[in-house]
């Protein structure tokens, strides 16, 4: 399914011509080049981009992009943090495609800018183009005259469409690409200035605390006050909002008017909803996924595994309902002035963002400008997008004044989108000489993709449902698309003929909310898929690194795992009987992207069952590395994030909804839990770069499941290896 403009809805832009996307990025839709680069400033170069900053360090990555291709050096650059007010429009920042798609776009507006300016100044010099060079600010020939960059962008702008590719410096010219530079964004944040959209302060601020139902599904009944002391009230049907001048007297006036009111609660919630069982019987819609893609038709017949086959292997895999756990709640500010309305949010998609809000305030969606600043941690559709709506229905009651909304850590877990569970099945057949005979793959999986697009009718932002009239829930759909949603690396990388691969779409009808979270089905999928392949490599009697290498065609793919093995020294750890157990992960991101592989090494305390991970070797090609040190960040990020996944996470679910709303009842891993990590890159100047931000989770994942069973002999296919879960396997192994 593709938004208005065109793109699916993980901010691809659907039906394009794969070479152009791969080298003209965002440009495809956005080809203006005075919509990317701005000079107007003298000595410096201002760089618009439609990504938002999430940590991901995109901002520093397109720094050295544009620096290069304008030949200046990238302290002269400013990269300007997304706005709707200006700059091109590139959907939302996920699926690890930044880089992919506005780092590409930036690296090609520029060449096309620097081929301008040698064009202007070869008209001003009376000059061949060929003899003049724009470098360091200046475009001239090795004897003459030289103009600057800013006094011929003083001449107007460049009224250029991109619809071609500009040649680009060559990979042996780079002095910035590949190098990396110190992050742009990080003195702000390391210094203590506000860098986050929770520090705004603007003149005459007010803050805001939205009083949330107890129970999702639950409606409010009876009349509100208009205060609360010197707070006021602000009442939308069932949306109702404290406002004070100060943030502690919010809050404090939000829990007072909470045990007044009374709210009358919708059914009881299913408890058991990620239970495997459950969305089996709650599945709506099942689709076969052909080449990654999910089609609308009815899958071919089933192949039989044992046709040829001298084992038979069969396994299931779950993953349960996870939070993002951002450490810093979700926050928005908004300013409304009778006419239209400014919003201050760490949104991923400003643009569509802007769409959504517009008709639930009122207003033409000219009249509502959307700035993005960073948030304290977004690894996919957590609640930047509904607290935006919170301060744009309170900011429009009370005009005139900015105001602060920030979500309470209840808030937070207790009605951010979930990550959705999943459950994996899988059968397969090993022949006499070792070779997979038939691959069969089943995935159950609620939605992976609630963002407020906009459709015809209702809307995804949770404050809507609660308006009056509300505004119809627009529930989500299944994604479709190459390596969307639930199949997300649900084709297995490895040559296994013609895999049966079918999605199953789940959706119980409850309060229910699931979307993106950091990999989508990919950490889920993958994991299932390098269980299964040491499973299928145990069953046939074959080490599992070779059986892995002879059933990989990609010499990319083959080059990573063995790489992450020789960096580890093997899979078996020193130490004999005791040693540590090791474990192999690997994954190229949606079949397209990075190439990851990592072992990780781990062993079992015997008196807690806490699994305690020691180290860890990451190996990724992600094609031309722009800044080593933010990918390797990415890398690393990635994979603690889904160690805490796997050893920790879960959402535990009762019958009025979220149960686990603080950081007891919702563990993540803390830094004494993290293992020692070292990562290698293996750069390829001259490839495309390729998108990495989410490209370990799978395989860490995987690794550390693995590695568990190489070290105690139980295979745990339900995640998280938590110690209740690991208690029961080992002792079943025990007999």
């Amino acid at each position: 399914m593709t938004t208005p403009d065109g793109r699916t809805e993980d901010g691809r832009v659907a039906g394009e011509d794969e070479r152009r996307r791969r080298v003209l990025g965002s440009l495809v839709t956005q080809p203006d080049v005075d919509r990317w680069v701005d000079l107007s400033v003298p000595g410096r170069v201002r760089i618009r981009t439609g990504k938002a900053e999430l940590g991901q360090g995109i901002r520093t990555a397109l720094t050295l992009l544009a620096a290069e291709e304008l030949g200046v050096d990238p302290s002269m650059v400013d990269v300007v943090p997304a706005t709707t007010a200006a700059g091109p429009d590139e959907g939302f920042t996920a699926g690890s495609r930044s880089v992919e798609q506005s780092g590409v776009a930036v690296r090609q507006a520029c060449a096309h800018v620097r081929r301008l300016l040698v064009e202007r100044a070869a008209a001003r010099l009376v000059r061949a183009k060929g003899d003049l060079v724009a470098d360091r600010g200046l475009v001239g020939g090795p004897d003459g005259p030289a103009i600057s960059y800013w006094d011929l962008a003083a001449e107007g702008p460049f009224a250029f469409r991109v619809q071609q590719p500009a040649p680009l410096r060559a990979a042996g010219e780079h002095r910035y690409v590949g190098r990396g530079m110190q992050r742009v964004d990080l003195r702000a944040k390391i210094g203590g200035a506000p860098a986050y959209v929770a520090d705004l302060r603007l003149p005459d601020m007010r803050f805001a605390r939205v009083v949330r139902p107890p129970h999702l599904g639950a409606t409010l009944a009876g009349p509100t006050p208009v205060a609360v002391g010197d707070a006021r009230v602000v009442r939308r049907g069932g949306f109702v909002a404290v406002v004070a001048d100060g943030e502690g007297a919010a809050a404090a006036a939000a829990a007072r008017l909470a045990a007044t009111l009374h709210w009358v609660e919708g059914p009881p919630f299913p408890e058991h909803a990620a239970d495997p069982d459950y969305m089996a019987a709650h599945v709506v819609a099942s689709y076969p996924v052909v080449h990654g893609t999910a089609r609308n038709e009815p899958p071919r017949p089933r192949p039989d595994p044992g046709d040829g086959a001298a084992v038979v292997v069969r396994a299931r895999y779950t993953k349960p309902f996870v939070l993002h756990g951002s450490i810093g709640p979700s926050a928005a500010v908004a300013l409304a002035d009778g006419h239209s309305l400014t919003v201050w949010s760490h949104s991923q998609g400003i643009g569509f963002l802007r769409r959504a809000l517009a008709p639930l305030v009122g207003l033409a969606e000219d009249r509502v400008t959307v700035h993005h600043l960073d948030g304290a941690g977004c690894y996919g559709h957590n609640g930047a997008d509904d607290v935006a709506l919170d301060a744009a229905l309170v900011a429009t009651a009370l005009p005139g004044r900015p105001v602060c909304v920030r979500w309470s850590r209840d808030d937070e877990h207790g009605h951010e989108p979930l990550g959705a569970a999943m459950s994996v099945a899988l059968e397969a057949g090993v022949s006499p000489e070792g070779r997979i005979t038939a691959w069969c793959q089943d995935i159950t999986s609620y939605p992976h993709n609630a963002r407020p697009i906009p459709r015809p009718a209702g809307t995804r932002l949770l404050a809507g449902w609660s308006l009056d009239p509300p505004v119809e829930r627009s529930r989500a759909v299944p994604m479709m698309d190459f390596e969307a949603g639930a199949h997300r690396n649900g084709t297995p990388g490895y040559d296994v003929g013609a895999p049966w691969i079918v999605k199953h779409h789940v959706d119980d009808g409850s309060a229910l909310r699931t979307s993106a979270l950091r990999g989508l089905g990919a950490p889920a999928n993958v994991f299932a898929i390098e269980s299964f392949m040491e499973e299928l490599a145990r069953a046939a009697r074959a080490d599992p690194v070779a059986f892995r290498v002879a059933h990989l065609a990609d010499p990319r793919s083959r080059a990573v795992v063995e790489a992450a093995v020789a960096m580890a020294g093997g899979l078996e750890a020193p130490g004999g009987v005791d040693a540590p157990g090791r474990g192999l992960g690997f994954a190229q991101y949606e079949n397209s992207m990075a190439y990851v592989a990592a072992v990780v090494e781990l062993d079992v305390n015997p008196r807690t069952a806490a699994v305690r991970l020691h180290r860890a070797w990451i190996a990724a090609d992600a094609g031309e590395v722009i800044d080593p040190d933010g990918l390797v960040n990415q890398l690393e990020g990635g994979f603690v994030q889904a160690a805490s996944w796997t050893l920790l996470e879960q959402v535990r679910l009762d019958a009025r909804g979220v149960a686990s709303r603080d950081w007891e009842s919702y563990p993540i891993l803390r830094f004494s839990q993290i293992p020692e990590i070292e990562t290698r890159l293996l750069d390829h100047p001259g490839l495309p770069p390729l998108g990495a931000g989410e490209a370990s989770c799978g395989p860490a994942v995987a690794a550390i499941a693995n590695a568990f069973f190489q070290h105690t002999g139980a295979r745990v296919r339900d995640l998280p290896l938590d110690p209740p879960r690991v208690r029961a396997a080992m002792d079943a192994l025990l007999g």
